[in-house]
């Protein structure tokens, strides 16, 4: 589900309450190689045309939030809160610098497995206001759109 736009961003969760983990991963999984394989082709005719391609740049994390409306009486805002989004927020940042558009996270990684998912390890990596390095990962190339 989509939950929130910011900017040229988005913010979307799969809830794991009722659900088993694994198969909304899964379907987390297939939401972001839908949008990468969308947003390939949307650049491929624009390129025909000249005109700018589009980046996408996501991120598959795992982690506990909480949920509910922020704010004030005259103003709220239905959001998640957490570590884990400022964590997801973090790694999205560095998908320039790695130059991958698709990170996942240990945590993600480890409730998927290895269900025919070619994983790529990107090293361990040091994320703006967490104590300890994150292990982060990219889909193999030839599992990419």
């Amino acid at each position: 589900e989509v939950l929130k736009f910011m900017g040229d961003g988005l913010l979307a969760t799969f809830e794991l309450t009722n659900h088993s983990a694994s198969a909304r991963c899964e379907a987390a999984v297939s939401a972001a190689m839908e949008a990468l394989l969308n947003v390939k082709t949307l650049n491929n005719e624009r390129r025909a045309t000249h005109e700018p391609v589009l980046e996408l740049d996501l991120v598959l994390h795992l982690g506990e939030v909480s949920y509910g409306n922020v704010g004030s009486a005259s103003r709220l805002d239905f959001t998640v809160i957490g570590p884990a989004v400022n964590e997801a927020a973090r790694m999205e940042a560095l998908c320039g610098s790695l130059n991958v558009n698709l990170i996942v996270s240990k945590a993600f990684r480890d409730m998927i497995g290895t269900s025919g998912h070619r994983l790529v390890h990107l090293g361990q990596h040091r994320l703006r206001g967490v104590r300890e390095p994150k292990s982060l990962y990219t889909m193999a190339d030839s599992s990419l759109p």
